[in-house]
């Protein structure tokens, strides 16, 4: 099928994990091409070319190229699925809040606390559990009283707080003090078309 949109994943990237899973959500016909990181496929010239910066996940849409995950679920609502970006400003601007959020507080906090975990990154853990606290704590405090983050349906605001959140305790970053979190997890993972990422068994989630 030729119009199909390829995303240049990695399994255990969560902004990969991100654009996977709104296409899955939203019912976009795609085919997912992982890309060798460990023997750097992604910095030699093919995948440069597609994104300089050497990075996972990279859609391709015939001509377009869209590098950034946030990004992508943006064109991916906007031209596939416009039911999961509100058309309205103040909706819209909710949206983009959530965004900033995923690329901000959850990227420094959760995200970065797994990559130390997972990767061997070196960051340091106590800084990183400090920012996720402060965004989980967010997180639970919007959540009261509602089902999904922007709305009463989901938005491409649930798919970008998904993946590293749900995934907090790989950095040992529990999720017990956050019912409502936890909560909105559970209903994104409710969803028709819901695609996991694998868990990879460090920190906390090394019991589990």
């Amino acid at each position: 099928m030729s119009n199909k949109v390829k995303i240049h994943s990695f399994p255990l990237s969560g902004h990969a994990h991100r654009a996977e899973l709104f296409a899955n959500l939203a019912g976009i016909s795609h085919e997912v091409v992982n890309v060798d990181l460990a023997n750097g496929e992604h910095k030699k010239p093919p995948f440069l070319a597609l994104n300089p910066n050497g990075q996972v996940p990279v859609l391709e849409d015939g001509d377009t190229i869209v590098a950034d995950s946030n990004a992508i679920l943006v064109y991916l609502a906007r031209k596939y699925a416009p039911s999961f970006i509100p058309s309205d400003p103040a909706g819209e601007a909710e949206v983009q809040k959530f965004l900033t959020l995923a690329a901000g507080e959850q990227a420094f906090g959760p995200a970065a606390a797994r990559l130390i975990n997972v990767f061997n990154a070196p960051l340091d853990p106590d800084f990183c559990k400090t920012v996720a606290a402060r965004y989980l704590g967010k997180l639970e405090s919007h959540m009261e009283g509602r089902e999904f983050l922007v709305g009463d349906a989901p938005t491409i605001a649930d798919v970008a707080i998904y993946s590293y959140t749900a995934h907090a305790p790989e950095g040992d970053v529990s999720l017990e003090p956050y019912p409502n979190v936890r909560r909105l997890l559970a209903n994104i993972e409710a969803l028709p078309g819901f695609k996991g990422m694998p868990v990879t068994k460090v920190g906390l989630s090394s019991a589990a």
